[in-house]
């Protein structure tokens, strides 16, 4: 029987994302630094206000006060009306050193026998359904946000919008999982007051249907095309006025869009956030570790779905286990045990060898910190970073390395595919 699934995504100027970005661009910075920086930083953000506070162990001393206002500058809170402006609004920090107990079941004198920064478990997933091995739900949930975010800041055919928007698509599923149309695509984005609202809600409607939708539909395969038919039922602001927004709307903090982060409620979450978390913490590496395990399995054919879980003891480097869910799909005549265990053979996933074969001890998360971690493109860029205290620092560097199509190969060989 047919069935819809829903997902959705929050923009760059959601209060919990300006949050996310925060955090991550202090990781960022850490690492640019000193790369042997350990940081468990949170933020929190409301009207005209900024609080950061954490647990750092690091040789480098930063002007976050610079680093936050940058952020949100950068996301276009930049206007004193929205109550939300980077450079008046108050940062406050309340950084200190982290615990030494934590530190010491974390650092080895052998880096290969690095602990794990905490328990846990986290799950990575992939699906063919997609280019990018991503639910297709929140795909597009991500890409008519990131549209969204190109025509405030073209400010040409649409030019009141404001940073604060959120997306969702619900998609009917054949009863062997193939999408087979769009049901229903809400939008709610943050505008300039009008004169009139009624004509205000008609003016956006129009607009988001009419620009932002083909604009989106353009950048896509026809395959995925054809699901945007004239039955989609749009909801665009549906409460109405959405003038207030920011972080004077809502209260935002580091960590709470796990979901949008992650597969849009399609596989399983751990329940650990990522953002702010150097790559000790396994919470936001073993994640990643899993996704690039998943993503390879499915590219190598193995499988048409996959979930992947990893758990750990905190101060241990061995996981406790690996967990392999191909939901039936796959193309191998072997039990998701024996598959499992042939994974664990080929992908070392202790903290630090996964730190390794990723590249995560580089600066590369502010990235990530708005629109997924997951489903990204992998590519080189150069980042410049300044201290008032150290030289500045430029840096090639590689994002979305677990994104990498590079172990496909070898689990081919693997499995005899």
């Amino acid at each position: 029987m047919a069935y819809l699934f829903t997902s959705e995504s929050v923009s760059e100027g959601h209060p919990d994302k300006i949050a996310d970005q925060i955090s991550d661009a202090l990781i960022d910075n850490f690492l640019a630094f000193d790369p042997n920086s350990k940081v468990a930083c949170e933020t929190l953000v409301t009207t005209g206000q900024v609080f950061l506070a954490g647990e750092v162990n690091s040789d480098i001393y930063l002007d976050v006060q610079k680093i936050a206002r940058d952020v949100i500058n950068r996301i276009g809170y930049t206007k004193s009306e929205y109550m939300f402006e980077g450079n008046s609004c108050g940062v406050l920090s309340a950084i200190h050193e982290q615990s030494s107990e934590i530190n010491q079941g974390v650092v080895r004198q052998n880096p290969e026998e690095q602990g794990a920064g905490d328990q846990g478990m986290m799950f990575g997933y992939a699906t063919n359904e997609t280019e990018n091995y991503m639910p297709l739900a929140l795909d597009l949930s991500h890409m008519i946000l990131r549209e969204l975010a190109e025509l405030r800041r073209e400010n040409k055919d649409i030019t009141y919008i404001r940073p604060d928007s959120k997306a969702q698509v619900t998609i009917e599923y054949s009863d062997d999982n193939v999408p087979q149309r769009i049901e229903a695509i809400v939008v709610s984005t943050q505008h300039d007051d009008f004169d009139e609202e009624g004509k205000m809600l008609a003016k956006i409607k129009s607009d988001i249907v009419s620009i932002l939708i083909p604009r989106v539909v353009a950048k896509l395969k026809p395959e995925i095309q054809k699901l945007f038919t004239s039955e989609i039922k749009y909801h665009i602001n549906p409460t109405g006025k959405f003038v207030i927004g920011g972080p004077h709307g809502d209260t935002g903090l580091t960590g709470r869009k796990i979901i949008v982060d992650t597969y849009g409620g399609k596989g399983a979450h751990g329940g650990g956030a990522f953002s702010g978390k150097d790559p000790s913490k396994v919470d936001r590496s073993a994640a990643y570790a899993t996704r690039h395990i998943a993503k390879n399995m499915v590219a190598a054919g193995l499988a048409d779905e996959v979930l992947v879980q990893v758990s750990y003891a905190i101060g241990v480097a061995k996981p406790m286990g690996i967990y392999i869910n191909t939901y039936g799909t796959a193309k191998v005549d072997m039990h998701d045990g024996a598959i499992a265990q042939k994974i664990e053979e080929l992908f070392d996933m202790r903290p630090y060898a996964i730190e390794q074969r990723l590249k995560l001890r580089n600066p590369i998360y502010e990235e990530t910190a708005a629109y997924g971690h997951m489903g990204r493109t992998n590519e080189v860029v150069t980042k410049t970073f300044y201290s008032p205290y150290r030289p500045e620092v430029t840096l090639e560097v590689e994002l979305f390395t677990w994104e990498k199509l590079d172990y496909v190969d070898r689990i081919k060989s693997a499995f005899n595919i």
